[in-house]
């Protein structure tokens, strides 16, 4: 089955649905952090070329409802080019969801998808496929079935940071191992890997029995 993963240069979901012996590519304007199949450019370029499933990870910076609090300025005007950026955003998540791929997955955290194009199909955490990690993940799923949880764990100890706040381990261990803001954004937004491989294994076998009910038909 050929897999696309959308926006995802860590190749932790790519990687575990090569594992499951699918030809996947990730695609991303960055390099990919491993060496695998990975496409660095727009997923534009690439999106007519005859995917059997994607996932798509678009980013949250303008999505995420933790950044209301940026659309407006101290005055209370609104920061317009904030609002740009995330119309922007929410065109791009609409593109891929529309994209001509019989099966879709689009992953986000709680974010303005929810209120502006549509709920999401399903909730899931970290610690429902073996992670001892808290991060709501939100599914918008197309012609694919829920994930089943795989390993019921504990959400991960509260650590208190210098400033007073408190943050799961799992971040806290992300924020003291980036030196820069943008190595922060990128290991808090790396898929966990019981995710990844509940995404692989479930949707890969689903995907398959579909495709052999299709050729008796």
């Amino acid at each position: 089955m050929k897999v696309l993963i959308a926006c995802e240069y860590s190749g932790a979901v790519r990687d575990a649905f090569i594992k499951q012996g699918h030809d996947a590519m990730s695609c991303d304007l960055l390099p990919t952090d491993v060496p695998g199949s990975h496409y660095q450019g727009s997923v534009t370029d690439v999106l007519n070329n005859g995917w059997d499933l994607m996932i798509a990870h678009p980013p949250c910076t303008y999505l995420a409802v933790s950044g209301n609090r940026w659309l407006y300025n101290k005055d209370g005007s609104r920061n317009e080019e904030r609002w740009d950026n995330r119309r922007e955003a929410l065109d791009f998540v609409r593109l891929l969801m529309n994209a001509p791929i019989e099966r879709i997955a689009v992953e986000n955290p709680v974010s303005v998808i929810s209120s502006e194009i549509r709920k999401p199909d399903q909730i899931i955490q970290p610690w429902q496929f073996g992670d001892e990690a808290q991060k709501t993940t939100c599914l918008w799923l197309k012609n694919l079935p829920k994930l089943k949880p795989t390993k019921i764990v504990g959400k991960g100890e509260f650590v208190t940071f210098k400033s007073g706040k408190k943050h799961r381990a799992w971040y806290a261990e992300a924020f003291a191992k980036a030196k820069t803001k943008a190595e922060r954004q990128k290991l808090r937004s790396k898929t966990f890997q019981g995710i990844a491989d509940a995404m692989a294994e479930q949707w890969g076998a689903w995907c398959k029995q579909e495709n052999k009910q299709l050729e008796l038909i």
